[in-house]
């Protein structure tokens, strides 16, 4: 059986000076591996032929186990690609899955030889991540009720005038809902109108349509008064009572647990350490500690599906995620308050930087990782 090795990338597609050239293999429901012939071990180069009448996905595999070694998607009828795959001696075959038709598999062959196979993947499928879904949900669920509290105490410090104890309660509340990361795709409209940013309206910070936690955060460190100020709270307690009222009817689709793994810090370092979400709070390193903790919540429903297929790799995230948290936490000065990001020591800044850059390069291996492929 043919070593199984979970990596970021499970084939590379395009010429590659140092595989030969095998085979011609063609891809339809009708002949799904033809011209898949005995192969010895080494590095090769497949062209794969769609001779069918639609695009299909086509996938080299282990049939005793559907670990995937090399893949194409989306390849057109009439169309030839190269896939290029790393063989060690077991059991390879074809898979082939017209769009609109069931899967076919071709003949098995048997690959001799000394070597081992690079870049497989055990695929996954919509049931196995039913169960971190749920794990996921009810964390949502939980925290926005948890949410609702903290924005409703905010709503009583702005109506009460108390505006010091507003800005205290805002950054409660505002960390609070980016612990959620990985729900945003889901709350659809609700989160533009909970923590949507002025950029693109017309009018900006002073767009009628700007709401939410940015728009608050924009009057409170800006010398609104807390008349002007108790409509916009009033909006985002109700947008979140919405939301928490919303939730349970909300679809989730499965694949974006993955996503959001590697999304949640790619939109922190875009916009958190860029200062591009502060609208006066000097709060964005906080956040981006929030963002963090978000990640982790995602990561670990997610975790046995990804120790199954790459514990080096889960290692490597964890190790990083532990080195990013201690920059960040750096940033927290001894009386609890936050160093603004544009305040930081460029030698600081910099390293907050590189550290989130490095962890996303090893949280880019999720979402391959855990794709819903159809090969199964």
């Amino acid at each position: 059986m043919p070593a199984v090795t979970a990596v970021a990338v499970i084939v590379a597609v395009g010429p590659n000076s140092s595989a030969k050239a095998d085979q011609t293999v063609e891809v339809s429901a009708a002949a799904c591996g033809k011209g898949f012939g005995d192969l010895a071990t080494g590095e090769h180069v497949f062209q794969m032929k769609n001779t069918g009448d639609v695009p299909a996905e086509v996938y080299l595999l282990d049939p005793s186990t559907n670990a995937v070694y090399g893949e194409i998607e989306g390849l057109a009828p009439g169309t030839t690609r190269p896939l290029t795959a790393t063989l060690g001696a077991g059991t390879y075959a074809w898979r082939c899955v017209p769009n609109g038709k069931g899967a076919v598999t071709s003949a098995v062959k048997r690959v001799t030889g000394s070597g081992t196979s690079k870049t497989a993947v055990v695929p996954i499928s919509d049931k196995d991540l039913e169960g971190p879904l749920d794990q996921y949900r009810s964390y949502v669920t939980d925290h926005l009720a948890e949410l609702a509290g903290y924005t409703g105490k905010l709503k009583q410090d702005v109506d009460s005038g108390d505006l010091a104890a507003a800005k205290a309660d805002w950054l409660t509340a505002h960390l609070a809902y980016n612990r959620l990361g990985a729900a945003y795709g889901t709350f659809a409209d609700w989160d533009g109108k909970i923590d949507g940013r002025a950029d693109g309206l017309p009018d900006k910070e002073k767009d009628k349509d700007f709401t939410g936690f940015h728009r608050l955060e924009y009057g409170l460190w800006h010398g609104e008064s807390a008349a002007d100020l108790a409509p916009v709270a009033d909006q985002l307690d109700a947008d979140v009572h919405g939301l928490s009222d919303a939730w349970p009817k909300q679809d989730f689709d499965p694949a974006d647990l993955p996503l959001r793994a590697h999304e949640i810090l790619e939109n922190t370092l875009q916009f958190q350490l860029t200062g591009d979400a502060d609208y006066g709070s000097g709060t964005t390193v906080a956040t981006a500690d929030a963002n963090l903790a978000g990640t982790r919540v995602v990561l670990n429903v997610i975790r046995p599906l990804v120790q199954a297929r790459d514990p080096r790799g889960l290692a490597d995230i964890d190790s990083w995620l532990d080195r990013f948290g201690k920059v960040v936490a750096a940033a927290k000065q001894p009386d609890g308050t936050w160093i603004p990001v544009d305040k930081l020591a460029p030698a600081d800044r910099q390293k907050l930087n590189g550290t989130l850059g490095e962890l996303l390069e090893q949280l880019a291996v999720v979402p391959d990782l855990l794709e819903i492929r159809k090969a199964t």
